[in-house]
C-alpha cells in the first residue's frame, strides 16, 4: 500500500509540471532504469518469460504471457509500467530486490504517455537475425578447393581435409596397412571382425580394385544392415519396453527394428526412407510406423482418470513424436518450443503446435499388418523351413515303422509323420480314403530320402499330380502342397468329399525312408483332415506298394486332437527326453514361420482423427490459447494445412517437406551421422543440434560438398559409405604426432584417423564370430538378456546363453533403463533418451566385467577347445590364437611369454587376456 501511495503522490506532483517539463529522453532517462532493474533477468541470454528489454524491436514485441510490453501513450495498458506502479496488476516487478524508486516509477509511466519514443541507433546491442543461421540457408555444393599436395586426394572430399590441413600447416599422416585398413572398414561397415582368410586373400589381391571390391563386398552383406540399424536405433530410442516405473513388455516392437535392417541392405533411398517412417501405412510399408512411437510412453492404467491427467499425458506423448521427428531427421531441438519459444532457435511456441499437429491424429498402439516378403524374410522362410525340415526327420526316425504290428499315434490336424522301411522310387502317391469332414486339405507333403533331404520340394525339381483339384487362387492350389510352405493359406485341396489323391513325382530315382504331411500345421485348421489314408510308392517294375496306411494308427477322436506326430510315452526315457526337445524346437520353428504368414501386430501406431491443437502457454493443457493448424516452422518453410485436414494427408505433407531436396537440414544431418558412424565424430560434434546451441561444423563447404553429393546419388546412403571408406582421409594410418597434436589435440582437422573403441554390441559378436558360434538368424522377437522382459526393477541378468541367444545383439529384447549386464558398461544407451553419439568412458567395471563374466569366460573356453582341436602344440596354439583375434602372428617376445603362460594357467585363460585387450577392443 506504501509503494503505491508513494508512486501516486509523486507522479501527481510530476503532472502538475508535465506542460513545462522537458520530454523523457530514452537513453539519458529510461535506459538507466532498465538497466539497474530490469536486464538482470531481461537482456541477451537472460529472457524469462521471452522477454528482452535491451533491444527496442524485442521490448515492443513483448513476451509470452502478457504480449506487448509497451503500448505507446497507454501506461495502465503497457505491462513495462503496470508491474512497476500498480500494485493490483498480476504480477510485481522486480520479484526481488528493491522496488523501483517514485521517481523512476513516474519517468516510465511519463516516457510511455509520450508516445515511448525509442530512437534508431540507440541499443547498446545489436539483435542477431536468427533466421541467418548457417544451417538454415540453402545447400549448396562449393567447388573443390586447390591444395598443395596434389597426389594425396583419393575424391572430392580429400580436397576438403587436406586444404584445411595445409591452411593449419599440417600434413596428412600416411596410410594405414592392408590389415589396419581391413579391420578398421570391416568393423565400420558390418560390425563384425574379418577373418583371417579374409586378410589373406586382401593381401593377395594387388588389382587396382582391391580397396573397391571389399567394400562392394561389405555392403552386399546382410551384416551391414545389422550394424548400421544400431546407430538408426540409438537415435530414435527404439526399446522393447513401454518406459517409465512400470515398464511393461512392448512385445510387438521388433518389426520396426527388422525394417530398418532390410531398409538400410536394400539402400532405400533416405528420402524414401523418411517418408514411410511418417507414412508407411499408405506406402505398404506398415512396420516403418514404428518410429514414430519409440518413445517411452504410459499406458491407459497408468494415467490418473481425471480428465486433467489424461489431457497431460497426451500431450506428453504428443511431445515425444514431435521430439523424434525433429532431432532425428532435422537435427533441431523443436520440443524445447513446447513451453516458451526456444531460446536460441527461430521457432515459436506457435510453431512447435503446428508441428505436433502434423501428428496429433496419432495412437501410441500395436497395429495389425502383413509383413511384405523381402529379403530377411526370404532367408528367414527358406532356414526356418530347412532347420524344420531337419528337425522332423529326426523326430521321424523315432517314430515306429508303419506296418510293424504296433500301435501307431491317432492322425492329428498338425502334423503327421510315416516313418518306413528305405524304398527306392522316383513317385509317391498319397491316397485319402476318408476325411473327418469335406473334402480333404494337405497343407504340405513332405518326403525324406535317408539323407535327410525332402526330395518331394518342387524347388528340387519335384512335380506333383492329383485326382483332382477343388481350386481358390493363391490359396487352394496344386502347386502349394510341394512348395516348403505350411498353412492353409497355400493347401492343396482335393475336388472330392472324403477322397482323392495326390502324387510327388521326383527328379531322380530316391531312396526314401519317411512321409510328413498334415492338413494345416500352423494350426488354425482342423477340418478336411485324412483320417483313413494309405502312402504308395511307385515300384521299379511300375507297381505302386504299399509303404504306410492308418490301419496301425488309433481311431481319430477329434477331442484328443493335437500336436502329437510322436507317441512319445512309449519311447526309452533317453528317446523321450531327445523328442520332447525336438518337439519344442519344431514348435518354435512353426511358430515363427506362423508370423511370416500371417497377418502381424506391430506396435507402430493407430492413426484416428486428429486431436484439435491449441498453443498451450507455459504448456499447460488447461491453459489452452488460439487453435492452431498443421505448418512447418516459419524460418524453414511455408509448407500448410488447414484445420481440419485428413490425418494421412497431414503426416504425408510433414513426409514430403522433411524429405524435400530444398530442405536445408534433411542432407546434412544424416551426411553427418554417417561420418560420425566412420570418424567417431561429425563433422558437426552435436549431432542432434544444428541449431544456433549446437557447436558449428568444422568443415562446413565439406558438409555441403557431401549432402550435395547424397541427394544426387539418388539418396544412396551405401554411396555415401564408399565416398568416405575409400578416401585418403580414412585410409590415414592412427599414429600419434605430438606436433600436430598441439595444434589439434582433438583430431578435429583429421591429421590422422582417429581410434576408436568398439561398441559393446560389437565386442559381444565379435567374440562369438571369432569363435565361430555366433548365430547369424535375422529377425523376429530378441533374445532375453534378463530373466523378464519387462516389468518394475528386479532384473537378474541371464549369464550363459543357448543357441538363440548368441544371436548379433541386435536381436536382445532391450530393456528401458536396463543396460546389458557385461557390455552395457562400455557406454551403451539406456534407451530412455536419444543417443546421437556414444561417449567412449575407460573404467574399471569395463576390464572387470570383460573378464570375469560367465559369458567370457565360456566363450574363451570355447576358443581354446576349437584351437586344441586344430593343433596339440602350445606355440602354435599361441600363433593361430594371435591371428583369430588379432589378426597378425604374435613378436618372437609375444611368442615365447604367451607360451608359457599357457603353460602356467592355461590356453582358455590366455584367449581370455586376449579378448581383454587394448589391440582387441580398439579400432585403429
Amino acid at each position: 500500500m506504501m509503494r503505491w501511495l508513494i508512486a501516486a503522490f509523486t507522479l501527481l506532483s510530476l503532472a502538475a509540471n508535465t506542460a513545462s517539463a522537458e520530454p523523457v529522453d530514452f537513453v539519458r532517462d529510461v535506459r538507466p532504469i532498465l538497466q539497474k532493474h530490469c536486464y538482470e533477468c531481461h537482456a541477451g541470454d537472460a529472457r524469462k518469460s521471452g522477454l528482452r528489454l535491451d533491444v527496442r524491436s524485442e521490448a515492443h514485441k513483448g513476451g509470452e504471457l502478457y504480449g506487448a510490453a509497451i503500448t505507446a501513450g497507454k501506461p495502465e495498458e503497457s505491462p513495462l509500467w503496470t508491474f512497476v506502479g500498480d500494485e493490483a496488476a498480476d504480477l510485481v516487478m522486480p520479484p526481488e530486490g528493491p522496488a523501483l524508486a517514485a521517481a523512476e516509477v513516474a519517468t516510465l509511466r511519463r516516457w510511455i504517455a509520450e508516445g515511448a519514443v525509442w530512437p534508431d541507433g540507440v541499443d547498446e546491442v545489436t539483435l542477431e537475425d536468427p533466421s541467418d543461421h548457417w544451417s538454415f540457408r540453402p545447400v549448396v555444393a562449393p567447388t573443390l578447393p586447390s591444395v598443395q599436395q596434389a597426389d594425396w586426394p583419393q575424391n572430392g572430399l580429400d580436397h576438403f581435409i587436406l586444404a584445411k590441413l595445409e591452411e593449419k600447416g599440417l600434413s596428412p599422416s600416411g596410410p594405414a596397412t592392408r590389415t589396419e585398413w581391413l579391420r578398421r572398414v570391416t568393423f565400420d561397415l558390418i560390425g563384425l571382425p574379418p577373418t583371417p582368410q579374409e586378410v589373406a586373400e586382401f593381401h593377395s589381391d594387388q588389382s587396382a580394385d582391391a580397396y573397391e571390391r571389399v567394400v562392394e563386398r561389405l555392403l552386399a552383406s546382410p551384416r551391414y544392415g545389422e550394424r548400421w540399424a544400431q546407430h538408426w536405433l540409438d537415435v530414435v530410442r527404439y526399446a522393447d519396453t513401454h518406459g517409465f516405473e512400470v515398464n511393461t513388455e512392448r512385445p510387438n516392437a521388433w518389426p520396426y527394428r527388422d525394417y530398418v535392417i532390410e531398409a538400410l541392405n536394400q539402400d532405400l533411398p533416405y528420402d524414401q526412407f523418411i517418408r514411410e517412417q511418417l507414412a508407411g501405412d499408405k506406402l505398404n510399408a506398415d512396420a516403418a510406423t514404428g518410429f514414430l512411437v519409440t518413445a517411452s510412453v504410459l499406458l491407459p492404467g497408468q494415467i490418473g482418470q481425471d480428465d486433467a491427467s489424461k489431457r497431460l499425458a497426451r500431450q506428453d506423448s504428443l511431445d515425444e513424436i514431435v521430439t523424434n521427428v525433429g532431432t532425428t531427421f532435422l537435427g533441431l531441438t523443436i520440443h524445447c518450443a513446447r513451453c516458451h519459444n526456444h531460446k536460441f532457435d527461430p521457432i515459436s511456441q506457435r510453431d512447435y503446435y503446428q508441428m505436433q499437429a502434423f501428428v496429433s491424429g496419432v495412437e501410441y498402439a500395436d497395429r495389425e499388418f502383413t509383413i511384405p516378403m523381402g529379403d530377411m524374410q526370404a532367408d528367414q522362410l527358406q532356414r526356418w523351413t530347412e532347420q524344420s525340415r531337419e528337425v522332423a526327420l529326426e523326430i521321424a526316425r523315432h517314430a515306429p515303422l508303419a506296418g510293424a504290428n504296433k500301435p501307431r499315434p491317432m492322425v492329428n490336424s498338425y502334423e503327421n509323420i510315416d516313418h518306413f522301411a528305405p524304398i527306392r522310387t522316383t513317385k509317391v502317391r498319397f491316397q485319402v480314403k476318408a476325411t473327418n469332414k469335406y473334402e480333404p486339405c494337405i497343407d504340405e507333403l513332405e518326403v525324406f530320402n535317408t539323407e535327410g533331404r525332402n526330395v518331394a520340394l518342387a524347388q528340387h525339381g519335384a512335380k506333383a499330380t492329383a485326382s483332382g483339384s477343388n481350386t481358390t487362387a493363391n490359396r487352394h492350389e496344386l502347386r502349394f502342397v510341394n512348395d516348403g510352405r505350411y498353412g492353409n493359406e497355400r493347401s492343396w485341396m482335393s475336388s472330392e468329399v472324403g477322397g482323392g489323391w495326390v502324387a510327388v513325382e521326383f527328379s531322380q530315382p530316391e531312396t526314401i525312408e519317411a512321409v510328413a504331411w498334415g492338413r494345416d500345421r500352423l494350426g488354425k485348421f482342423a477340418d478336411r483332415l485324412a483320417v483313413d489314408y494309405a502312402i504308395e510308392a511307385l515300384s521299379e517294375t511300375g507297381e505302386w506298394v504299399l509303404l504306410a496306411d492308418a490301419t496301425d494308427r488309433q481311431p481319430f477322436e477329434a477331442g484328443k486332437n493335437a500336436r502329437a506326430p510322436i507317441d512319445v510315452e512309449s519311447l526309452s526315457s533317453d528317446d523321450q527326453q531327445q523328442v520332447r526337445q525336438r518337439l519344442a524346437e519344431r514348435a518354435a520353428l512353426e511358430q515363427k514361420l506362423s508370423q511370416l504368414h500371417q497377418s502381424q501386430v506391430v506396435f507402430a501406431g493407430q492413426f484416428r482423427q486428429p486431436d484439435d491443437i491449441r498453443v498451450l502457454s507455459r504448456g499447460n493443457p488447461e491453459m489452452p490459447k488460439e487453435q492452431v493448424a498443421p505448418a512447418v516452422p516459419e524460418v524453414l518453410g511455408d509448407t500448410a494445412l488447414a484445420q481440419d485436414a485428413a490425418e494421412d494427408s497431414r503426416r504425408i505433407a510433414l513426409a514430403d517437406w522433411i524429405a524435400s531436396k530444398q530442405n536445408p537440414l534433411t542432407a546434412r544431418v544424416m551426411v553427418n551421422r554417417i561420418w560420425q558412424g566412420h570418424f567417431g565424430m561429425g563433422l558437426v560434434e552435436t549431432a542432434n543440434d544444428f541449431g544456433r546451441n549446437g557447436v558449428a561444423p568444422t568443415h562446413p563447404e565439406l558438409l555441403d560438398w557431401l549432402s550435395a553429393q547424397f541427394m544426387e546419388s539418388g539418396w544412396s546412403t551405401k554411396q555415401m559409405h564408399r565416398l568416405i571408406v575409400l578416401s585418403a582421409a580414412y585410409r590415414q594410418a592412427s599414429d600419434f604426432n605430438e606436433a600436430a597434436a598441439q595444434l589439434d589435440a582433438d583430431d578435429r582437422l583429421l591429421w590422422r584417423f582417429p581410434p576408436q573403441r568398439l561398441m559393446g554390441e560389437v565386442i559381444r559378436d565379435s567374440i562369438l564370430a571369432i569363435n565361430e558360434k555366433i548365430n547369424l538368424e535375422m529377425g523376429g522377437p530378441g533374445f532375453s538378456l534378463f530373466d523378464k522382459r519387462g516389468g518394475l526393477s528386479g532384473y537378474q541378468p541371464i549369464e550363459s546363453f543357448n543357441e538363440g541367444g548368441l544371436r548379433r545383439m541386435i536381436y536382445s529384447h532391450r530393456v528401458r533403463r536396463e543396460r546389458d549386464a557385461v557390455f552395457g558398461a562400455f557406454d551403451c544407451p539406456d534407451f530412455g533418451q536419444s543417443t546421437s553419439r556414444r561417449r567412449e568412458s575407460t573404467t574399471s567395471i569395463q576390464a572387470l566385467n570383460l573378464f570375469n563374466s560367465r559369458f567370457v569366460i565360456e566363450q574363451a573356453a570355447a576358443l581354446a577347445d576349437r584351437l586344441q582341436t586344430e593343433t596339440s602344440e602350445t606355440p602354435a596354439q599361441v600363433s593361430a590364437a594371435y591371428d583369430r583375434v588379432l589378426l597378425r602372428e604374435p613378436s618372437p617376445q609375444e611368442l615365447s611369454e604367451a607360451t608359457a603362460f599357457v603353460d602356467q594357467y592355461g590356453l582358455a585363460s590366455f584367449c581370455r587376456v586376449l579378448l581383454n585387450s587394448n589391440e582387441f577392443l580398439f579400432i585403429r
